[in-house]
């Protein structure tokens, strides 16, 4: 059971602090989503907490930020638009902090090469790169008690790179 304080992960609303625990009439989290222009207050039953992570720890959090260069790209290539689309979808809400930032990494690249064509990348791309780089950024950003910004230039020091679109 998560304690009050503590930062976990929600699949639909990312990073979320536990505010408390209400035990009427069946125990529940009580969460305070940490991003988002509005963040309203959650309820979450405890019995469905399998679903609920806790955030990467601040050394895991380094170790993710030096291999970034290192990490392989996501080779999934969905029959229609929808279904890649779906696939990354899921990919977020139920990956790790690990698979969230090979999707940025993967639509990172995709852009680029759209790009290196002369053609706009599907809106569809920026999409995901956008709600997969709040998610991961989010929560390294709790793990290692920095701002975002600061989080991005321990990125950009691995790949100059990753700036861009940010």
């Amino acid at each position: 059971m998560f304690e009050v304080g503590e930062y976990i992960v929600h699949p639909g609303q990312g990073v979320c602090r536990v505010d408390e625990v209400v035990d009427t009439p069946q125990q529940t989290y009580m969460l305070m989503p940490v991003s988002g222009r509005h963040p309203i207050r959650i309820s979450y039953p405890v019995s469905g907490e399998a679903r609920l992570r806790p955030i990467v720890s601040h050394d895991e959090a380094e170790e993710l930020i030096s291999e970034y260069a290192e990490l392989g790209l996501i080779e999934y290539r969905g029959r229609g638009g929808a279904l890649e689309e779906e696939f990354f979808r899921t990919e977020i809400r139920n990956g790790s902090c690990r698979d969230t930032i090979a999707v940025v990494k993967t639509f990172r690249s995709r852009i680029a090469e759209v790009k290196s064509h002369n053609k706009k990348p599907p809106v569809a791309y920026e999409r995901i790169l956008k709600q997969a780089c709040e998610r991961s950024l989010s929560e390294l950003s709790i793990a290692l008690e920095m701002p975002v910004d600061e989080v991005i230039a321990l990125f950009a020091a691995q790949d100059p790179s990753f700036v861009e679109n940010n």
